[in-house]
């Protein structure tokens, strides 16, 4: 292990950081958990709703070809 990565380690200001970050984060998920999973049903409609509108320009919908290489026949 590398110096920097040693001294960073043992700054007690760095531990202190990345504690009160773990603290808040645990009490992040926990508290609003109820919500994130309300909500996933509508964030699966959106995700089909934008696949749906950005993805089917790969598929030749709108061209009058049947080899799908872009030139017309």
């Amino acid at each position: 292990m590398n110096d920097t990565a040693r001294q960073w380690w043992h700054n007690r200001v760095n531990i202190a950081i990345v504690a009160f970050l773990a603290i808040g984060g645990y009490f992040l998920s926990t508290e609003h958990r109820a919500h994130v999973i309300g909500a996933l049903p509508w964030i699966l409609v959106a995700a089909c709703l934008v696949m749906h509108l950005f993805m089917h320009g790969g598929h030749g919908h709108g061209d009058d070809s049947d080899d799908h290489t872009g030139k017309k026949s």
